[in-house]
């Protein structure tokens, strides 16, 4: 198509500003090339309501100041368990190699971290600690705290993300907000070469104002009420299709697709991941899959569409993890310390999804005490409903099991196992198995089923599959589409298998980067061949 067809030009294009496309725009333009980023919304996606957690180590800065010892190789041996087939073994070596270094240039792009280390097992730490052992970790030898939380009060994946967006502009990188992606352009050859667009760039202020306001209003009342979430977000797409008007960008370098997942995005769940219900979908609208979409109309091959993680914690308190988790017929569910990705996923191959975990007066009790220094709000309400609404007591296993529901038999059968002495059958570590020998015995129902007051979040890990050297999408034959390439949530990546916290943005820096550096590489003339 002629030049003069397109509405504006760029080096390279960046559909979606989350920390994969921050991270892309970043390198991207500091290597010199000019680049424009198109968002939906204002930017921040996923990210920007995340805890802000990093999965990082091999001896980062913060490790070695706590006093934690890691090498890479020990990182790569208990990452190889949770990522699998996902990523090759060179990938997931080349990740961890690359750990301490990533976590520093994240450091020197604004994003601020602490070595303060939690000392008891948790799903998110307080605001008194920023290191801790995120995933399952402590089930495996040569376990560290890997796990590097934003240095930020609350839920501090809105600074990480402002960070890098400040990063972003600071290196040259133009946002172009309020601005969706439904096409890629491609030449006669197959190369992606530009991008079609609708934006409000035009929309009378109002209009804008109130897309950006209505957009916000709708995110977090989505994430807990996904009915609630779906009427405020109404308006915005309203105006979006009132308003939006066509824009044509040229790409003479590459387009980076990040646009997030598809967690949003209920037909694609039905088609790809349809055992997930009743979970809480964590993410934005933005995450609708579109960004995968965009990609496989240009001929992109996806992988592990099917993987979703879904998360139900036993921590805080770290008491629990000496629970025993049981299902309906009293058989063992898992290893209790594992991270609540793992659990989940195991409570969700349960009969009819249940789960419950048993304790005794005295674990209930250390419970109870370690709630006020363990737990945030959020987590302090949730433990409260658990050891309240949800849980049944009794003076005997057998009686215990019945009013929960439970085969009495089994769960006795389960108990004796457990506590016969020598290694625990499901693998816990001999200092987190406790006697449950104490009555009144209590069974804590943490089944997955829809409820508000104890959620199961749930996030989509597969995407466009890409090279794994420079992010490039690939076909289903294994050739690469010329000009495109992928990063984040919505390609496969080191979390498409499995998921532990931090290392979906761990890896939206490291397939970041990847994309950024790659796409101003694609075009033969160099960066500056078309530049005066």
């Amino acid at each position: 198509m002629p030049s003069a067809a397109w509405h504006e030009t760029a080096d390279v294009v960046i559909v979606g500003f989350g920390a994969a496309g921050a991270c892309a725009a970043i390198e991207a333009a500091e290597a010199g090339a000019r680049v424009l980023v198109l968002d939906r919304f204002t930017g921040g996606g996923a990210t920007a309501i995340s805890g802000g957690v990093v999965y990082a180590g091999g001896g980062t800065r913060q490790q070695a100041q706590a006093g934690v010892t890691d090498t890479p190789e020990a990182m790569a041996a208990y990452l190889r368990e949770e990522v699998a087939d996902a990523v090759s073994p060179a990938t997931l070596r080349r990740f961890c190699v690359e750990s301490p270094a990533m976590l520093a240039w994240l450091e020197e792009h604004g994003v601020p971290f602490d070595a303060r280390l939690c000392p008891h097992k948790t799903s998110y730490p307080t605001d008194r600690y920023f290191l801790y052992y995120s995933g399952s970790e402590l089930s495996f030898p040569r376990p560290a705290p890997r796990g590097h939380r934003t240095h930020a009060p609350g839920a501090s994946g809105r600074v990480l993300f402002a960070r890098l967006a400040a990063a972003a502009r600071t290196a040259g990188a133009e946002i172009r907000a309020q601005t969706r992606a439904h096409r890629l352009v491609t030449a006669a050859d197959g190369r992606v070469t530009g991008v079609e667009c609708h934006s409000l760039r035009d929309a009378p202020a109002w209009a804008r104002h109130a897309h950006r306001v209505l957009h916000r209003w709708s995110v977090k009342p989505g994430l807990y009420v996904p009915v609630l979430g779906r009427a405020l977000h109404r308006p915005v797409s309203w105006l979006e299709r009132r308003y939006a008007r066509p824009l044509r960008i040229a790409a003479s370098h590459g387009v980076v697709l990040a646009a997030g997942g598809f967690v949003f995005d209920r037909q694609m769940f039905r088609e790809h991941a349809p055992a997930y219900r009743g979970g809480l979908r964590l993410g934005t609208p933005g995450d609708d899959g579109s960004g995968i979409r965009l990609g496989t109309a240009a001929g992109a091959a996806t992988g592990h569409l099917d993987r979703v993680s879904i998360w139900r914690f036993l921590t805080p308190p770290s008491a629990l993890v000496g629970g025993l988790l049981v299902d309906r017929d009293g058989r063992r569910v898992c290893d209790e310390s594992r991270y609540g990705a793992a659990i989940g996923d195991a409570v969700l191959h349960c009969p009819d999804r249940r789960a419950w975990l048993l304790v005794d007066a005295p674990l209930l009790a250390e419970a109870r005490r370690q709630l006020r220094g363990q737990a945030s709000w959020f987590q302090w309400l949730q433990a409260r409903w658990l050891f309240g609404v949800d849980r049944v007591a009794a003076s005997s296993l057998e009686r215990v099991a019945r009013k929960a529901g439970i085969d009495p038999a089994g769960l006795a059968a389960t108990v004796a196992a457990y506590q016969a002495g020598g290694p625990d059958p499901a693998g816990k570590t001999a200092d987190l198995v406790r006697a449950l020998v104490r009555p009144p015995y209590s069974l804590i129902d943490v089944s997955i089923r829809p409820r508000l007051a104890v959620p199961a979040p749930m996030l989509t890990l597969g995407g466009l599959r890409v090279d794994e050297g420079t992010g490039r999408v690939l076909r289903p034959d294994g050739s690469g589409v010329a000009g495109l390439f992928a990063a984040g949530r919505t390609a496969v990546g080191v979390c498409s298998h499995s998921y532990v916290s931090g290392l979906s943005l761990a890896d939206c820096v490291f397939s970041g980067r990847r994309a950024g550096r790659s796409a101003p590489a694609e075009d033969r003339g160099g960066v500056h061949a078309h530049r005066d």
